[in-house]
């Protein structure tokens, strides 16, 4: 079992800028990747980016070259830098954990991005 908890959620300005952490804790030695996903109201769940254990980053095309994901394997959390926000980065986000036979979701925070 993986927990996750999510922080680092608000509301900013167009323009500005967060930092998402996700603390992990439990059987994380089985965790492979770690993914950031987020979901906009009526909209499905969509992949932000992922880091796998070797430190390899992907990203999707709408964040590419704004996000940035990290990985602090001392303090087991991982982080998604934010910049350049737009209203449409407007969502929940959930960090979720991925070893070789399950995949665990953390609760969320919220982003808000003001126009």
């Amino acid at each position: 079992q993986v927990q996750l908890v999510e922080s680092g959620g608000g509301l900013v300005q167009a323009g500005g800028s967060l930092r998402l952490s996700c603390a992990a804790s439990g059987s994380i030695f089985n965790v492979a990747t770690m993914d950031w996903y987020r979901q906009a109201p009526g909209k499905q769940r969509e992949l932000v980016a992922y880091i796998t254990r070797g430190g390899s980053t992907t990203y999707s095309d709408s964040v590419k070259g704004r996000f940035t994901i990290s990985r602090d394997d001392a303090k087991n959390t991982v982080y998604l830098q934010m910049n350049n926000l737009k209203p449409e980065d407007t969502a929940v986000y959930y960090c979720k954990a991925n070893t070789f036979r399950s995949y665990y979701w953390g609760q969320g925070t919220q982003v808000t991005v003001s126009s």
